[in-house]
C-alpha cells in the first residue's frame, strides 16, 4: 500500500518522464547537438581507415598560387588543366569552383575596358570562357553550382531519375534558386552538381551531406555523386522511396553503387584522417615539362576534384574528427566512402526507439527510486547507462548504425535526480522536525554528534581534557522570596536564555540548567580548538550581556536592584559521555575537573568578583587581562588551588590603565606575603587604578584585606602566571 508521500513522488516522477519524452519527441537543437557530438566521438575512436582509392584532389594550393599568380586564374589556364587531366586518363573532372561571372582576365574583356580602343578589336581577340568551354566539351567534366537566396534560376539536370516505391521528390532540402553558370560552360559540361555541403545547418562540423536537392518537381544531384555518375558513364539515378509513403528517400543507386540515405536524402560521412596522399598540387599538373609517369599513373582512371586549400580563399571545413580541411576534400571523401562500401546510417526507427527508451526507463527509475532506495536506483541507473553506451557503440562498430545513447542517459539522470531529490527532501523534512524537537533539549554540537555517529546513543564515557564552566545567580534566594513563582520562572528564562547563548556562540556544550545555575563545558562531544580561551570569552560575553539587561531593567526590578552572577572556570581531565539508564540518559561530564569548577564558582562570593578561573585555565589563555586572586582551599581538595580574576579581553590587557593596575597589584601581593604595613596604602592605590579599568573590582579589593592568608602561601611562579 503506497503512502501519500510515495503517491506524490510517483506522480511527480511520471510527469517529469512525460515532459522529457515529449521534449525528445520535439528533438530540440540541444539534443541534435549532443547527438552530433556523440557520433563525432565514435568516429574519433574508430575513424575510417585511409585506403588508396581512384579519387584525387587537384589542389590549388599556396605553391600553385605562387607559381601562377593569385586566384581566380584565367580560364584558358583552367582549360589547360582540363586538357592535361584528360590526357592522363581522368575518369571524371569535377570543379568545386563557381563559374558564374565572365572571366575578367580574358583578353577580349580586358580590351573592352580600355578607353579609346576600337570596339571591333575586342572581337578579334580570344575569349577565355570560349576556350574553357571548348576544352570541357566532350570530356567527363562536372561543374559545380551554388545556392542562392535571390532569383529563381535553376540549372539544367544532365541525368535522369528513376524511382522505386513512392516518389521521394519532396524529401531532400529545398532548392529555391542557384547561381547561374556561364551559358557555354553549362551547356558543354557532362554533369552539374551543387557544391553545398551542409545547407541550412548552423553547425561548423560537416557530418551529413545532402546528395540531392529538390524544387518540388525536379531533383538536383551534388558534385560528388554527379562526378561518380559521369565517371561510370551512367545516365540515370535510381532512387528508392518508402513503399507506402511519399516524400521519403531510403537509398540511391549510382551505376554499380548503392548508397543508403536518410529520409531527407542525406549521406552520413564516415571520414578518414586528412592525408597528403589524397592531394596533388595543380602546379605539378600545369608544369611546363609535362606530367611525370608517377603523376599520370595517379590520375589515370581516377575521379578528380579540383579545388583549393589556400587559406586566403576561405574554403575550410571541419570534419567529425575535428580536422580543418579544404571543402573540396569533403566531396572526395564522400566518393571514397561510397567506393569503399563503409557506410553509416541512422535508420528511421532510431528516433522512435530512443523516445520509447526514455519513457520506459524513466518509469522504471521512478518506481525503483520511490519504492526501493536511492542506492538501488543509482545502481540501476548506472547499469542502464553502461548498457546504453555498450549497445550504441557495438551498433556503430559492427553495423554502422548511429543510435544516440546520451538522450536516454541524460533523461534518465534527470528523472533519477528529481525522484531522489524529492525523497531526500521528504527525509530531510522529517529530520528537521526531529531536530527541531530535540533542539530544545540538546546542544547543536550534541545533535550533530548523534546525527553523524551511530554509537553516540550508547551508554559510556571517555576521559578527555575539558574546560568546565559554572554560572550562578547571586542572592537568588532573596530575589525569589520577593517574586511570585511565575515571575521567578520568567526572570530565570530571561536571564538564562541570554547567558546561555554565549556558550553556544563560542562552541560550548550546554550540559544542564540547575535551578538558577548553568553548567557548560568545552571540547566535547567534538574537539574545540583553544577551548579555554573560548570559555573565557563566553564568560566575558555573559558579563557584558548582564550589564545591558540591568541597564535596560529587563527584569523589572527597578534601577536600584541589579542582578549579579558568579562564574567559575577550570580546565582539566573529566569523563564525558552518556550517563544514566538505557532508556533515559543525559550527555554530561563528571570528575574532579567538574567539582573544581563548581567550587571556584562558589568562591566568587568570598572573593567578591564575578569571573574566576583556575591556574590551569589561565595557562591556556593567552593575552587576556587577568590578575591573581589568591590560593584557595577548595572543598574536597587537599592542597590550595590558585585562582585568577578575569578583568577583560586582549584589548583591556593592552591598555595603559591595566598596565598600571598590574604594577600596583604585584606590589600589593608582595606586601601581603611579607605582612608589610604598607598593605593598606597599596589597597587604596589598587582601588584607584581598578576604577579606571573595571568597576566590579572595587569589592574585590575591599575584601582582599580579610583574605591575607590566601596570599601568604602562593605557589612558585604565581606572579609570572598573572603577568601572562
Amino acid at each position: 500500500m503506497m503512502t501519500r508521500v510515495q503517491q506524490i513522488g510517483v506522480v511527480i516522477g511520471l510527469v517529469i518522464v512525460a515532459a522529457l519524452t515529449m521534449l525528445r519527441a520535439g528533438d530540440p537543437g540541444i539534443f541534435k547537438l549532443i547527438r552530433g557530438v556523440t557520433f563525432d566521438e565514435y568516429q574519433r575512436l574508430l575513424p575510417r581507415k585511409f585506403e588508396p582509392m581512384p579519387v584525387r584532389v587537384i589542389d590549388i594550393d599556396e605553391a600553385s598560387l605562387r607559381e601562377f599568380g593569385q586566384w581566380p586564374w584565367p580560364r584558358d589556364r583552367l582549360a589547360l588543366l582540363v586538357d592535361r587531366l584528360s590526357q592522363m586518363g581522368a575518369a571524371a573532372i569535377a570543379f568545386d569552383v563557381l563559374f558564374s561571372e565572365p572571366d575578367r582576365l580574358s583578353p577580349r574583356n580586358v580590351v573592352r575596358e580600355v578607353a579609346g580602343l576600337d570596339p571591333s578589336l575586342a572581337e578579334k581577340l580570344p575569349d577565355n570562357d570560349e576556350i574553357f568551354a571548348r576544352s570541357i566539351s566532350g570530356k567527363p567534366v562536372v561543374l559545380g553550382f551554388g545556392l542562392s537566396n535571390e532569383g529563381s534560376y535553376r540549372p539544367p539536370v544532365k541525368a535522369g531519375f528513376a524511382f522505386t516505391g513512392e516518389s521521394p521528390v519532396s524529401a531532400p532540402p529545398y532548392l529555391a534558386a542557384s547561381t547561374p553558370l556561364r551559358p557555354q560552360l553549362e551547356a558543354n559540361a557532362a554533369g552539374l552538381g551543387h557544391i553545398s555541403l551542409n545547407p541550412g545547418n548552423p553547425s561548423p562540423v560537416v557530418r551529413a551531406v545532402p546528395l540531392f536537392l529538390t524544387d518540388g518537381l525536379q531533383l538536383y544531384p551534388n558534385l560528388a555523386v554527379e562526378a561518380l555518375r559521369v565517371a561510370q558513364g551512367v545516365s540515370t539515378y535510381i532512387l528508392a522511396g518508402a513503399p507506402d509513403r511519399a516524400g521519403v528517400m531510403t537509398s540511391a543507386k549510382i551505376g554499380d553503387f548503392v548508397v543508403p540515405l536518410t529520409a531527407a536524402g542525406e549521406f552520413w560521412l564516415y571520414v578518414s584522417p586528412d592525408r597528403a596522399e589524397r592531394y596533388i598540387s595543380a602546379r605539378q599538373v600545369l608544369a611546363a615539362g609535362g606530367a611525370s609517369p608517377e603523376l599520370a599513373a595517379a590520375i589515370d582512371g581516377s575521379i578528380v576534384f579540383v579545388g583549393t586549400s589556400a587559406a586566403g580563399l576561405q574554403d575550410i571545413r571541419v570534419t567529425a574528427l575535428g580536422e580543418n580541411v579544404p571543402g573540396v576534400s569533403m566531396h572526395a571523401q564522400a566518393v571514397e566512402q561510397i567506393l569503399s562500401g563503409r557506410f553509416l546510417s541512422r535508420p528511421d526507427w532510431a528516433d522512435g526507439l530512443e523516445i520509447l527508451t526514455i519513457a520506459v526507463l524513466g518509469c522504471l527509475l521512478v518506481v525503483v527510486t520511490t519504492f526501493v532506495s536511492p542506492a538501488v536506483a543509482l545502481v540501476c541507473g548506472l547499469f542502464i547507462t553502461a548498457m546504453a553506451l555498450v549497445a550504441s557503440w557495438f551498433s556503430f562498430l559492427y553495423a554502422g548504425l548511429l543510435l544516440d545513447p546520451l538522450a536516454p542517459i541524460i533523461s534518465g539522470s534527470i528523472t533519477h535526480f528529481a525522484a531522489t531529490s524529492f525523497r531526500i527532501l521528504v527525509i530531510d523534512r522529517e529530520r528537521r522536525e526531529v531536530r527541531r524537537a530535540f533542539g530544545h533539549y540538546l546542544s547543536p554540537s550534541l545533535l550533530h554528534r548523534i546525527e553523524h555517529n551511530r554509537d553516540a546513543l550508547r551508554l559510556g564515557g571517555d576521559d578527555r581534557e575539558l574546560t568546565v564552566m559554572f554560572v550562578d545567580v547571586r542572592n537568588f534566594t532573596e530575589i525569589s522570596e520577593r517574586l511570585a513563582p511565575t515571575d521567578v520562572v520568567r526572570f530565570l528564562n530571561t536571564l538564562l536564555d541570554a547567558l546561555s547563548r554565549h556558550v553556544v556562540a563560542n562552541e560550548g556544550t550546554l550540559d544542564k540548567f540547575i535551578g538558577d545555575s548553568i553548567m557548560a563545558f568545552w571540547n566535547a562531544p567534538v574537539d574545540v580548538a583553544d577551548h579555554a580561551t573560548k570559555a573565557v570569552r563566553a564568560a566575558l560575553g555573559m558579563r557584558e550581556t548582564l550589564a545591558e539587561l540591568n541597564a535596560s531593567d529587563a527584569f523589572g526590578f527597578g534601577p536600584d536592584q541589579e542582578v549579579g552572577i558568579g562564574i567559575g572556570i577550570h580546565t582539566g581531565v573529566a569523563c564525558v559521555g552518556n550517563m544514566g539508564a538505557k532508556t533515559r540518559f543525559n550527555y554530561s561530564a563528571v570528575g574532579d575537573a567538574v567539582n573544581v569548577a563548581a567550587r571556584i564558582e562558589s568562591s566568587c562570593k568570598e572573593i567578591g568578583f564575578d569571573i574566576l578561573i583556575s591556574d590551569s585555565t589561565a595557562r591556556s589563555v593567552q593575552g587576556m587581562a587577568v590578575i591573581e586572586a589568591g590560593a584557595l582551599s577548595l572543598k574536597g581538595k587537599s592542597s590550595r588551588t590558585q585562582i585568577l580574576a578575569v578583568i577583560g579581553d586582549e584589548r583591556v590587557a593592552e591598555s595603559q590603565e591595566f598596565a598600571a593596575l598590574e604594577i600596583v597589584h604585584k606590589q600589593l601581593l608582595q606586601a601581603l606575603q611579607s605582612h608589610s604595613r604598607n598593605s593598606r596604602k597599596l589597597i587604596g592605590a589598587a582601588k584607584h587604578c581598578a576604577a579606571q579599568v573595571l568597576g566590579g573590582l572595587a569589592e574585590f579589593y575591599q575584601r582582599i584585606s580579610g583574605r591575607t592568608d590566601h596570599f601568604r602561601e602562593l605557589p612558585a611562579g604565581i606572579e609570572k602566571s598573572a603577568a601572562d
